[in-house]
C-alpha cells in the first residue's frame, strides 16, 4: 500500500502566543512540523506533503527535508488539506492527514492507521476514551444535563483515508465550508469512520501551558 501524509501547517500561532507559525514552534531545538513529519516517516509513510502559509514557504523548506513537498495552504484547516490533497498522485492508494500540532505523536500510532487502512478501513481515526464527567450548560452557564462519557472518544490524528474516498468527500464538499477535522469531510459524504487506539502523547499544542508539557516529555 502506498500511503502519502499530509501535514496542516498554516496555523498562525496567535494562540500559542508566538511571532511565528505555530508549526514554526521550536520543540526541543526542533520546529514542531518537524517532529510531525518525522512521525509519519517513522511509522511507514514515505512521500510527505505539507501545507505551509503561503508567506512562509521559505522559512518551512529550511528546516524540512528536500523531499518533503510544500503547497500554499489555506485560510482555514480544511482549504489547506484539500490543497495538499490536489497534490497528492494518483499512485497513492491511502492519504494519513496529521497536525504539525501533535508533534510528540508516537509512530506506532501511525502504524495501527495504515494496518486498518490494509485491512479494509475506508477511513480511521485514532481515539481515546473521555474520562471526565461531560455536562451540557445552558445560555447561562448552568449544567443542563450529563453526558453519558461511555459512549464519547476523544478524536487525534493522523487521521487515515483510502485516498479515492478522500478525494470524493472534498469533491463533494462546498469550496467554502469548514469542518473541525477530515474524518467530519467523509462523514458527511457518508462514509463509515472506524477507529484504532489512540496515545495520550498525541496531545495537540494549542496554548503556552501545551508546549511546556510537550517540553518535559522531550528526550535530550
Amino acid at each position: 500500500m502506498h500511503a502519502v501524509g499530509i501535514v496542516a501547517a498554516a496555523g498562525s500561532g496567535l494562540r500559542l502566543g508566538a511571532d511565528r507559525p505555530k508549526a514554526l514552534v521550536p520543540l526541543g531545538g526542533r520546529a514542531l512540523v518537524c517532529w510531525a513529519v518525522d512521525t509519519l516517516v517513522d511509522g511507514g509513510v514515505r512521500d510527505v506533503v505539507v501545507a505551509v502559509p503561503a508567506a512562509e514557504h521559505a522559512a518551512f523548506a529550511t528546516v524540512l527535508p528536500m523531499d518533503v513537498r510544500l503547497v500554499a495552504g489555506g485560510a482555514t484547516r480544511t482549504a489547506s488539506v484539500r490543497a495538499a490533497l490536489a497534490a497528492v498522485g494518483r499512485r497513492a492508494d491511502a492519504v494519513l492527514v496529521h497536525d504539525a500540532a501533535r508533534p510528540l505523536t508516537p509512530p506506532d500510532l501511525v502504524t495501527r492507521v495504515l494496518d486498518a487502512l490494509a485491512a479494509g478501513a475506508r477511513a480511521v481515526v485514532p481515539v481515546l476514551s473521555v474520562v471526565d464527567t461531560t455536562v451540557v450548560v445552558d445560555d447561562d452557564g448552568v449544567v443542563a444535563d450529563t453526558v453519558d462519557r461511555a459512549v464519547l472518544r476523544r478524536v487525534q490524528t493522523p487521521q487515515g483515508f483510502a485516498r479515492e474516498a478522500l478525494v470524493d468527500a472534498y469533491a463533494w464538499l462546498p469550496p467554502d465550508a469548514e469542518l473541525t477535522d477530515d474524518a467530519a469531510v467523509v462523514r458527511a459524504a457518508g462514509i463509515p469512520v472506524a477507529t484504532v487506539a489512540g496515545d495520550e502523547r498525541a496531545a495537540k499544542v494549542t496554548v503556552p501551558h501545551d508546549l511546556a508539557l510537550a517540553e518535559l516529555q522531550v528526550v535530550r
